[in-house]
């Protein structure tokens, strides 16, 4: 009897979306503000560097998933370029860093819903999990429409702020901070207000802005027409970056002057509050709330398929290969999300540290991710001519784009090291890849 295999049902609404969901998120509502406070106005510069870097990251898997029909992630493209160990380590960190994200956001979604409702966080967490569990063990259409909806109250919400600082600029309005003028983004201290080591420090945090924009790769095995949505998707990216990004920090910063926001609350609610939108505060606490169950929706999805692929590639349980009557991979999913509820425990001990902690490792996972799609893609080029000259997605600049960009992820890594609120992470997580170095050693020997 032949297998169930996943369902090609994500359309190119979904992918379109996921996309922009994936470069839509924590990272930007509620990182931002730690991130403003390190590199003041630099910080435009900084979401503008790691943007390039990543649009480079996603050509390089755009080029790879499409040049071989029976990819289904960039896990089975580890495999065939670097070896099988490479594609153990590389799917099980994939995971790693989603479970770590994820556990982060579904913690949030308890804050936030405690902003309405004295009760203990948890409570809306738990619930929060189980309803995007059960969603998502229907169909995988089910997650292409969750993800559409939350990328789309992201996206309004972005237009409304850049449309409302446009007019305000043009009007030049004034509100309790000062003036809204495009000099607020160099009168208070300059462009570089912290120096460069701000403008470093800075870095860290926007690289995890970014996570989730290669959801378009891991959805390519459930996406309808993989051929032309993939390319369209991930050729929107440079102009979702300088749009949703930069022009969002740029309004941000000439309505407020980057002194006026603080690593503790949202430049978003900020904003809105002193522009004197009524309920500014509510309506953009449930904009984050909907971001953080959106990125918690996306971690549930990625973990629960790149379970699956590492089983189907024998480097799992077979039981997480196995999928439901609806051809979604039902004990993957379930798994993954039993190990994500499991971050409430993290916040209890380290309450203050927690963010930092998970963001930090989830950073340096998802460096070390796109690290092996450039080496890949590099071998690729080298070792596969052939297949490089029928490519009707070429990456461009390549290969000293992908060592440039390469250059750019190492020297994050040394700063994180330098930094001393980053450098215990850093320590800590090359722990997981010895740990996976030693499973996988044993698992070969086993057979």
């Amino acid at each position: 009897m032949a297998q169930p295999e996943l369902k090609r049902e994500l359309a190119n609404r979904h992918v379109q979306l996921i996309a922009i969901g994936g470069t839509i998120g924590t990272g930007l509502f509620l990182g931002s503000g730690k991130a403003i406070q390190q590199a003041g106005p630099s910080i435009m510069i900084t979401y503008l560097l790691v943007g390039i870097a990543v649009f480079f990251v996603m050509r390089a898997l755009g080029e790879l998933l499409l040049s071989k029909a029976g990819y289904q992630s960039f896990t089975d493209i580890a495999e065939d370029y670097l070896g099988p160990r490479a594609a153990f380590i590389t799917g099980w960190t994939y995971w790693f860093c989603w479970i770590m994200t994820a556990m982060a956001d579904v913690i949030a979604v308890g804050v936030y819903v405690q902003y309405w409702f004295d009760i203990p966080q948890w409570i809306p967490a738990v619930i929060c999990l189980i309803i995007l569990l059960g969603l998502n063990l229907l169909t995988v259409k089910n997650f292409g429409e969750l993800e559409f909806w939350f990328a789309l109250i992201k996206v309004i919400t972005i237009l409304a702020l850049i449309g409302i600082g446009i007019i305000l600029l043009i009007m030049g309005f004034n509100t309790d901070a000062g003036s809204v003028t495009i000099t607020n983004l160099w009168k208070h201290g300059g462009v570089f207000p912290n120096g460069v080591t701000g403008f470093l420090f800075s870095f860290q945090m926007v690289v995890f802005a970014y996570v989730g924009v290669e959801l378009v790769g891991v959805s390519a095995a459930e996406t309808s027409n993989p051929e032309k949505n993939i390319p369209s998707a991930i050729n929107k990216i440079p102009l979702r970056i300088l749009f949703f990004y930069v022009g969002a920090l740029f309004v941000l910063l000439c309505i407020n002057p980057w002194t006026q926001l603080t690593a503790s609350e949202s430049p978003f609610v900020k904003t809105f509050s002193l522009v004197g939108i009524p309920l500014a505060a509510g309506i953009i606490n449930f904009v984050v709330l909907t971001s953080a169950a959106s990125a918690c929706n996306s971690g549930m999805f990625s973990t629960s398929r790149i379970l699956y692929n590492l089983s189907k590639n024998r480097q799992a349980s077979p039981h997480f290969g196995k999928l439901n009557r609806n051809h979604v991979p039902g004990n993957s999913l379930f798994i993954s999300t039993l190990v994500i509820s499991a971050g409430a425990l993290l916040s209890k001990l380290v309450p203050e540290q927690a963010f930092g902690i998970v963001t930090t490792i989830s950073a340096i996972c998802f460096i070390w991710v796109w690290g092996v799609v450039l080496i890949c893609h590099i071998k690729y080029k080298k070792t596969r001519p052939e297949l490089q000259a029928k490519s009707k997605f070429k990456a461009p600049f390549t290969p000293a784009v992908n060592y440039a960009v390469l250059t750019l992820f190492a020297g994050i890594l040394i700063i994180m090291l330098i930094a001393a609120e980053t450098r215990p992470a850093l320590l800590f997580t090359p722990l997981w890849f010895v740990l996976l170095f030693i499973l996988y050693s044993i698992g070969s020997r086993k057979g």
